[in-house]
């Protein structure tokens, strides 16, 4: 979203806690001819909330979008899970969309409005065996999204949930290739899993979750707020493929 964002005329501050990351992810926003900064940013930290939101004001004179894509997934049967990994979980994927709905709503109302895109999961809408603690916060932030968005409307802040499927990026590679799915004999490639499971039998870019959420960020979904929009590829709305 950022390249396509900058691409677009919107001057982009890029965070992360990954720096040479998000350094890569401005620099090339910054070589398609966009406006762009990073700055190190801990979702979980409040403080930091405060000096990001300062600085993105300070240097442009207003803030109109954030989008809230921080997210990690620990993979583990419930009476495996510790709660340390539960935790964590709920720090950065639900405390970490909170924070960001927080400190950036009053940004936002001094600018007259604003549009919030708060990244969930089709776990949000569904359950999955072994993602218990990933499954409780993306719900959690669905919900949470349409809380918000009735308690910001009447200041022109819109506030929608994206809800991607299976997607080609590191956090999706990482969950695949897991132990028990090895035992249940299921495919342990991500592509080989999307052919099997996803009714358009492809695997989703990152670049599709990238245009929809520059959608809800645009003028184009002005009278959309409180709503989910689900990037899948059929599995929520047209069920699961199964081949064999």
């Amino acid at each position: 979203m950022c390249q396509n964002a900058g691409a677009r005329g919107a001057k982009v501050a890029v965070t992360d806690v990954d720096d040479a990351s998000g350094e890569a992810v401005a620099a090339d926003i910054r070589r398609a001819g966009g406006a762009a900064i990073y700055l190190h940013q801990d979702v979980t930290d409040e403080a930091r909330w405060l000096e990001v939101v300062g600085a993105v004001e300070k240097r442009h004179g207003r803030l109109d979008v954030t989008v809230a894509n921080a997210g990690i997934a620990i993979r583990s049967a419930i009476i495996d899970m510790t709660l340390a990994a539960w935790r964590r979980q709920q720090a950065v994927n639900l405390e970490g969309v909170f924070l960001s709905v927080k400190h950036a709503v009053p940004a936002m109302r001094r600018a007259g409005g604003g549009s919030l895109v708060v990244m969930s999961s089709l776990a949000g809408l569904r359950g999955a065996a072994g993602l218990a603690g990933y499954c409780a916060t993306k719900g959690g932030v669905r919900l949470f999204a349409k809380a918000a968005a009735i308690e910001h409307a009447e200041y022109n802040i819109h506030v929608n949930s994206v809800h991607p499927g299976i997607i080609d990026t590191d956090i999706w590679r990482k969950m695949v290739p897991a132990a028990d799915a090895v035992r249940r004999n299921e495919p342990t490639d991500i592509h080989a899993l999307s052919r099997t499971f996803v009714p358009l039998a492809r695997t989703g870019e990152a670049q599709n979750v990238a245009d929809g959420a520059l959608f809800l960020a645009s003028a184009a979904s002005d009278y959309m707020t409180g709503a989910e929009l689900v990037m899948d590829g059929g599995m929520f709305g047209g069920g699961m493929r199964r081949q064999g």
